[in-house]
């Protein structure tokens, strides 16, 4: 983690080659200072290649992740993001439980005034399942714009 005095003090991944984790656990995941925390905006990063293991059978799900945020004090380094996320590709866990560990362990790490997740899995069993959670309602003043990934018709 910074501090704020040296926003890019402490950052270990940003600026050198770094291996994929071999599970995602939230120290893989770095904050730099929010140059305009005064200032209501939404990051937004999307994942279409998310990639995790069934818990039961090992077999590959894959996702199309859209997180949304509105930063405080915090916004996430977006190198130590790809890393965490690339670390769930040999992670055995449920759609749900992905969804919902990489949301949470955010807010943990950003204490935004808000943020939100859409995970938009890609069938097994000929069943998609999407997954959504937000830590509330968003800020005042906050443009959303739609998440921008179909409800499941084939997607590609």
């Amino acid at each position: 983690m910074t501090d704020k005095t040296n926003p890019y003090a402490g950052l270990d991944k940003l600026g050198t080659q770094s291996e994929l984790p071999d599970t995602p656990v939230a120290d893989i995941l770095e904050r730099v200072a929010n140059p305009h925390p005064n200032t209501v905006y939404i990051p937004r990063f999307t994942a279409p290649e998310f990639t995790s293991l069934c818990p039961v059978t090992g077999q590959p799900d894959f996702a199309h992740l859209v997180i949304d945020y509105a930063p405080k004090e915090w916004l996430v380094e977006s190198k130590s993001l790809k890393l965490y996320l690339g670390a769930f590709r040999n992670h055995g866990a449920f759609h749900e439980d992905c969804t919902l560990t990489i949301a949470k362990t955010l807010v943990d790490i950003l204490s935004p005034h808000w943020l939100r997740i859409g995970g938009y899995w890609y069938p097994r069993g000929g069943i998609p399942i999407d997954v959504f959670w937000q830590t509330g309602t968003p800020p005042e003043g906050a443009w959303l714009p739609d998440m921008g990934v179909a409800p499941y018709r084939g997607r590609g």
